[in-house]
């Protein structure tokens, strides 16, 4: 299990902006509102006029400005279905009954899971493969139950942690946690990352959350990444180097060739000497949804500083499908300028169940 210490004064200070939104804010553009008489789900509006969708919260709100992500794998005596359902459906009541403020969890079962439990998994969830120059760490990746725990302080999100733990004594055990943080920006607009750049700025909103991200029964699937940032060689390069790396302009966020932060990326653009305006090997260029049918994902990032020598980023994405995060990284991997500065060394995946319906436990859903 691994413990890493809330973020110093210095990384927060990358980006001197105004405060960070609050938890639970609706993002702009975004359907996503707490349902009323029930602050534990979100309720979104149907694609195509179907039927609304009652999803768990944490997802397309607003992000805070802490979190806390915890692993936990079935206890040692191996405990069966009907314990875990019995787990996850305290920890969901307990949010409602004793619920610490600010703080919203969202839960997740990994594949482990549903081997251990003879269950049939979700039929998009499977371990993600290896991609190159991957250097993995076993101990701080993986787990069979993971849960994002968003709030507006790390003490909130820590007291959160441990009514969860305590709740699944004997069933679930913690198997790594790590803390993460976003560096102040203005309320309603896109984070920074540690390389000083804006990060999520393609995110789908609107409809296209109901297309890209949930399920009709309000389910999705989260990707977890904690990728190390060489920080300090990243900023030593010019300035203009760094944006043809990135593909976006670092002060305003435009992509390259454009005015605007939310500006179409134009993968086709060139400059009068014939260069391409957004570079072949530019992340942007690489991760575009044009490459993938338009596909999309839902990019829910934040920092993390564990200390000299290893800050970074805690790549969080929700998508129906993580196939379509395998096809980005695999182009990534590949080809990415970025790969010079940056080094994943956890992994995991999971299902995100939805929310139950009012009169309903969350445990129901694990079948």
């Amino acid at each position: 299990m691994t413990t890493a210490p809330p973020p110093r004064r210095r990384t927060l200070l990358l980006s001197p902006l105004a405060a960070a939104t609050a938890c639970g804010t609706s993002a702009p553009g975004d359907p996503a509102r707490e349902s009323a008489g029930d602050t534990k789900g979100s309720v979104v509006p149907g694609r195509g006029g179907r039927p609304a969708l009652r999803t768990q919260p944490g997802i397309a709100t607003a992000q805070p400005a802490h979190v806390l992500l915890i692993a936990h794998d079935l206890a040692p005596a191996r405990p069966g279905a009907a314990a875990v359902r019995r787990v996850l459906s305290d920890w969901w009541a307990g949010q409602a009954s004793r619920p610490v403020p600010g703080v919203t969890p969202t839960v997740a079962t990994g594949p482990g899971l549903y081997r251990a439990l003879g269950l049939t998994a979700p039929p998009r969830l499977r371990e993600l493969p290896s991609f190159p120059g991957d250097r993995l760490d076993a101990r701080r990746g993986g787990g069979d139950v993971l849960v994002q725990l968003c709030g507006p302080t790390a003490a909130a999100c820590d007291r959160a942690a441990a009514r969860l733990t305590a709740s699944a004594a004997g069933v679930l055990v913690p198997r790594w946690r790590q803390y993460g943080f976003l560096p102040p920006h203005p309320a309603g607009g896109t984070p920074r990352n540690l390389f000083g750049f804006k990060d999520g700025t393609e995110n789908p909103a609107g409809d296209g959350l109901a297309r890209w991200v949930w399920h009709d029964d309000g389910s999705t699937y989260l990707v977890y990444r904690r990728i190390h940032m060489a920080v300090d060689a990243f900023a030593a390069l010019p300035v203009s180097r760094q944006e043809r790396i990135v593909g976006r302009h670092r002060t305003g966020g435009a992509p390259l060739g454009g005015r605007h932060e939310h500006d179409p990326v134009d993968l086709y653009a060139k400059s009068p000497q014939g260069r391409y305006d957004v570079p072949a090997d530019a992340h942007v260029r690489l991760a575009h949804s044009r490459l993938d049918g338009g596909a999309r994902m839902l990019r829910r990032g934040y920092s993390y500083d564990d200390g000299p020598g290893d800050r970074g980023l805690l790549f969080l994405a929700y998508l129906r499908d993580p196939a379509l995060f395998v096809r980005v990284q695999e182009r990534l991997a590949a080809a990415d300028a970025m790969n010079a500065f940056v080094e994943h060394r956890a992994s995991a995946v999971g299902y995100v169940l939805p929310a139950p319906a009012p009169g309903r436990a969350l445990g129901d859903l694990l079948r």
